[in-house]
């Protein structure tokens, strides 16, 4: 297959940082590539050129879709970093429960829900070790992907899938196995009833979500041009309640984005909490 040529390149770059704010950078022709090929026979199309200029010209949503779905970074894990979750325990939820039994917690990129479904196991651990606390949480998961959502909603996942960042502890407590599908394990319903999930894009409004307490939104501002993190991040302080917070990836920060939150360094990581 032959290389895609610049012009097309920039052209694609242009539209995908239109569709979903992620910016591409230069001589990513490989990745557009290595993501797009399976597409081609999928929609019968002749080569790369013909899908690029088909979805960047035309108004089939499904190829525009199917694009998206490719393009967008799907790797996650469970209880990635480990920090967090520690810190839903020993800081958020205490601190949180002073004035209110209800949390909403928002996984803002869910890809194939990992994130979401490891905050709800983290949330039932808390709950069994601490049962006068009534804690109730409602977390909401959204992602730009059709398929990463069917997968959330869902709640299968193969062993390898599984194998990355889940103890065999949790494995046991809150999976059970699929019947007929020996290589692939269930969430139990006691943790999917914490959870729900959604289409949003994080370019367009988040006012039919309601308001926070938290929002995880990590390892996904990278993908972003400044003054698209910017936006984003002024949204993020509309959607939170007084006293909310947000959780991005260790790698990410503030500076010089927005001024409606607080730096919180904990013992590890940093948090960042809603100004007054």
């Amino acid at each position: 297959m032959k290389i895609l040529s610049e012009q097309l390149y920039k052209k694609f770059a242009l539209f995908l940082e239109k569709q979903c704010g992620i910016v591409l950078g230069d001589n990513k022709q490989y990745l557009v590539k290595s993501r797009l090929s399976p597409l081609i026979a999928q929609f019968n199309l002749a080569d790369l050129d013909e899908l690029i200029e088909k979805v960047i010209n035309s108004m089939n949503s499904q190829l525009r879709s199917a694009v998206v779905d490719a393009m967008t970074t799907n790797e996650t894990l469970w209880f990635r970093d480990t920090y967090p979750f520690e810190l839903l325990t020993h800081k958020l939820f205490p601190e949180l429960l002073e004035t209110k039994k209800n949390i909403k917690i928002w996984s803002s990129a869910s890809s194939s829900g990992q994130e979401a479904y490891s905050i709800a196991m983290t949330a039932l651990e808390y709950v069994k070790a601490k049962p006068t606390s009534k804690l109730t949480t409602q977390i909401i998961g959204t992602d730009i992907s059709d398929s990463m959502l069917a997968q959330c909603n869902l709640g299968q996942y193969d062993l390898l899938a599984l194998s990355r960042g889940l103890s065999e502890t949790r494995k046991r407590q809150f999976f059970i196995p699929v019947h007929g599908l020996s290589n692939k394990m269930q969430v139990k319903p006691e943790v999917k009833k914490l959870t729900s999930f959604r289409r949003l894009n994080l370019l367009d409004s988040y006012a039919s979500l309601g308001k926070f307490d938290l929002i995880f939104c990590r390892n996904v501002l990278i993908y972003f041009s400044n003054d698209v993190k910017a936006k984003i991040l002024n949204q993020f302080a509309g959607a939170l309640n007084p006293g909310g917070y947000l959780i991005l990836g260790a790698s990410e920060s503030l500076n010089g984005l927005t001024d409606k939150f607080e730096m919180v360094r904990c013992n590890p990581g940093i948090i960042y909490k809603l100004k007054k």
